[in-house]
């Protein structure tokens, strides 16, 4: 098994807080988390406030937007387009992804406790259930490009 968090290690660039330019929507974002949390809102000029902001302060301002009404139903579909247009752009980070081969990926939030989008295996949360969507999307992605590159396709496009 393969855990990674924002801040250590060759898998670091698996998180959403990771420095990497993205494509998406028509609109450039400095991370994958200003342009997911970006996606939460249908207003445009929303949307747009998103693509200069670090991940942090995107995550923070996601929060006070006009949250789309589907938003449950679409938030992982939506994961898993930013993740697969961050891995496209940016084969360095591609090829990391797909040099894990078949393990499994699991973001490690135990500084933040999340048992949705990763695993928080703190004293407090280590019995808890967990889904781990971060890490499901990683995999999804992973297989895709796998795919690509079996076909000899290549896998690098704009958006």
């Amino acid at each position: 098994m393969i855990k990674f968090s924002r801040a250590h290690g060759k898998y670091a660039c698996f998180s959403n807080f990771y420095p990497c330019e993205i494509l998406f929507g028509g609109m450039h974002f400095k991370n994958s988390e200003a342009a997911w949390q970006a996606l939460k809102t249908l207003d445009e000029n929303e949307r747009l406030s998103f693509q200069n902001l670090g991940p942090s302060e995107a995550k923070k301002k996601g929060r006070s937007v006009k949250l789309r009404e589907d938003w449950e139903l679409v938030k992982y579909k939506l994961m898993v387009a930013v993740c697969l247009a961050k891995f496209r752009q940016n084969p360095d980070l591609g090829k990391i992804l797909l040099e894990t081969g078949d393990e499994e990926i699991q973001e490690n939030t135990t500084g933040w406790h999340d048992n949705i989008w990763g695993h928080c295996e703190c004293p407090k949360c280590r019995d808890k259930s967990y889904t781990n969507l971060l890490g499901k999307a990683l995999m999804e992605v992973r297989d895709f490009l796998k795919t690509m590159d079996d076909m000899g396709k290549g896998w690098k496009v704009e958006d």
